[in-house]
């Protein structure tokens, strides 16, 4: 894995990474934005099942790999949920701890995942997580995987616009099975159409909070 880890900032209990001078997650709730983004716009947790496969661009906290953890707890599948996270710039371990803090719903997935979390993951008998380091843009293309659900969570595309490149989703499209979605808070045009270019059927739909807009996508 990459070794820089990203300069943070901390206003009202969030991180704020200064390179892009931009949360990691809302400020008005972090894990209510990820169950209102990431799984309900990729309609989970009814789409779950044996074998299901999320993948992720930016791990960051790990807020989202946890909501997600909980919800195929909860929903008591067979197996192993299959979660695939690319990150350049990983957090340590202490300050992950301290973006979760504020997140009593998930304190001991939280506590499990930082127990045993390596550079290159983590496995328990309901999570496979594979973190893949270093530049997406170079990574994602030749990773050998499919998703069935896609949580797209780079900053903000006019701060880090190298994770929302046409040819970096392009490459999300080709790594996404049949059928599948994915979901992000963001509403960029650019976005929803290099998406659509991808070949997704792409919805614009109420955002979290004061963000008016997010988009949700399925793989025609």
């Amino acid at each position: 894995m990459h070794e820089d880890h990203p300069i943070l900032d901390w206003q009202d209990g969030v991180p704020v990474a200064r390179a892009f001078d931009d949360p990691y997650y809302s400020f008005a709730n972090g894990l209510e934005e990820s169950l209102h983004v990431f799984l309900r716009g990729n309609d989970l947790p009814a789409r779950f099942a044996p074998g299901f496969q999320i993948a992720e661009l930016g791990f960051g906290t790990g807020l989202n790999l946890l909501v997600a953890w909980a919800a195929w707890k909860d929903a008591r599948i067979s197996g192993p949920l299959r979660f695939t996270s690319f990150e350049l710039y990983p957090l340590p371990i202490e300050e992950m701890a301290k973006a979760h803090e504020a997140f009593s719903e998930v304190a001991d997935l939280s506590r499990s995942l930082r127990s045993e979390l390596t550079p290159q993951g983590f496995e328990s008998d309901t999570l496979i997580l594979e973190i893949i380091g270093g530049d997406a843009r170079e990574t994602l293309p030749v990773w050998q995987g499919a998703a069935d659900a896609w949580f797209l969570d780079g900053f903000s595309p006019a701060k880090n616009p190298e994770l929302w490149e046409p040819e970096l989703l392009a490459a999300v499209a080709r790594h996404t099975l049949p059928g599948g979605t994915a979901a992000t808070y963001s509403a960029a045009g650019a976005v929803r159409r290099a998406l659509s270019d991808s070949g997704f059927n792409v919805e614009r739909i109420p955002g979290f909070a004061t963000k008016r807009h997010m988009t949700k996508a399925c793989l025609l």
